[in-house]
């Protein structure tokens, strides 16, 4: 098992190196890949010193996965280049996700999507992906007719460029340009999440609306997004609230959820039992709480949803795809 991580000193790709450890993930040779201005680096994976190195030199060694967390404009110019090779390519970007040939994979959910056809695999958005682990079972029992989903999302989400900023406007010294937000984030929150689409949504909040339908299956589905930059360190938190074609039961849907994969139910309200963004760092599962009726609507529900975005938002979902390569002998 050859594995190449490209945007290995990058958030994402230092999170992958840390998920990959954790899970043992078996390979046989680490291929870490970045930037020309990288390039020479080491970085350090199980007391071993790995040297960085370029694309070209990436694509020579012809490795079996490929995962991309380097930015949209790079998965479009080099994950071809990997394909052509062989290689499977794990891809983070927005770059392949609404392709048609590339499946948008949550192995919760459609793992069997990927084939040996499909050798650009697409890592949904952090966002989209803890919502859907989170809907997913319960679309299957009672048929989701209508979600509007309401996001609080971390800094990190942005990448080193805001963590510079947040730290900058944390310790009162100026912020080094160019500026991840045109708003200061320190003590703030900022109801922009990538730029602004003609029709006023974000691509942030468009890629919350179109994504589910993909990996769920169904472009029927009526879903509306506001999704807002916080000043949390690690993790997404969301506002779900999701209306069913068909009657629901709170208590089997608490029985789903709690019996779901991936899904850890922290739901006990009197005693203050829900999930925050702290309790969802460094872990890798999706947690849900405050789980009750809509009384305005029914056959409806609110939750509440956080999960890291650094681990099953991006890293954890990719070594979980890279595994199911492995499990379903395509490797």
């Amino acid at each position: 098992m050859k594995l190449a991580i490209v945007g290995v000193s990058g958030l994402v790709g230092t999170e992958l190196l840390k998920v990959l450890d954790e899970l043992n993930f078996e390979i046989n040779q680490l291929i870490p890949v970045a930037s020309e201005r990288s390039v020479g680096n080491y970085i350090r994976y199980k007391n071993n010193d790995y040297q960085i190195i370029g694309m070209k030199d990436a694509i020579a060694l012809r490795p079996d996965i490929a995962i991309f967390s380097a930015g949209g404009d790079t998965s479009l110019q080099w994950a071809p280049e990997f394909e052509a090779v062989g290689t499977y390519v794990i891809d983070n970007s927005s770059a392949w996700r609404m392709n048609e040939r590339c499946p948008l994979v949550v192995p919760e959910i459609n793992s069997s999507a990927i084939t040996s056809n499909t050798k650009i695999i697409a890592n949904p958005n952090c966002s989209t992906i803890q919502m859907v682990v989170a809907l997913n079972p319960l679309h299957k029992e009672y048929g989701i007719d209508r979600i509007v989903v309401s996001t609080y999302q971390s800094f990190t989400g942005t990448g080193m460029k805001a963590v510079k900023q947040y730290n900058a406007e944390k310790n009162n010294q100026p912020v080094p340009e160019p500026r991840a937000y045109k708003h200061p984030i320190f003590e703030n929150c900022i109801p922009q999440c990538d730029v602004f689409l003609p029709n006023d949504y974000t691509k942030e909040e468009m890629k919350l609306v179109n994504e589910p339908r993909k990996i769920l299956g169904d472009p029927s589905l009526r879903i509306t997004a506001t999704a807002v930059r916080v000043p949390v360190f690690g993790g997404h938190s969301e506002s779900v609230n999701v209306s069913f074609k068909n009657a629901i039961d709170i208590d089997k849907v608490r029985q789903i959820l709690d019996n779901s994969p991936g899904i850890a139910l922290m739901d006990n309200p009197s005693e203050s039992v829900y999930p925050t963004p702290l309790q969802a760092h460094n872990r890798n599962e999706v947690l849900v709480g405050r789980v009750r009726l809509d009384n305005s609507q029914a056959n409806t529900l609110n939750l509440w949803i956080t999960a890291d975005n650094l681990r099953k938002g991006a890293a954890t979902n990719a070594i979980q795809i890279a595994q199911s390569l492995v499990s379903q002998n395509l490797i």
